[in-house]
């Protein structure tokens, strides 16, 4: 397996709607979901991204009980002239 497998998907959380439940962290199947160290501007610890690892499941977006507080964005690669692009389409999202 390779050590530097690319991410499959990418994560944005919406600190103003997220109210640092935790469903996503304990649902996230590569575990790149943790609570951040700063507050929202409600009081909360909201749910951060890693950077990497995201394969763009989804049930993260399934179990949170806040609309729009979740978007989950699929890579899509294609090969063009031997370099490979990398574009992000959106995967679940309110």
């Amino acid at each position: 397996m390779d050590a530097q497998r690319r991410d499959r998907g990418l994560l944005q959380v919406d600190a103003n709607e997220c109210k640092g439940c935790g469903l996503c962290l304990e649902a996230c199947p590569p575990k790149v979901i943790a609570l951040s160290e700063k507050l929202n501007h409600y009081g909360y610890r909201t749910a951060v991204y890693a950077g990497s690892g995201c394969t763009a499941c989804g049930i993260c977006f399934l179990v949170c009980p806040e609309p729009g507080a979740i978007t989950v964005l699929r890579a899509r690669s294609r090969t063009a002239k031997a370099e490979e692009v990398r574009e992000a389409v959106p995967c679940a999202s309110n």
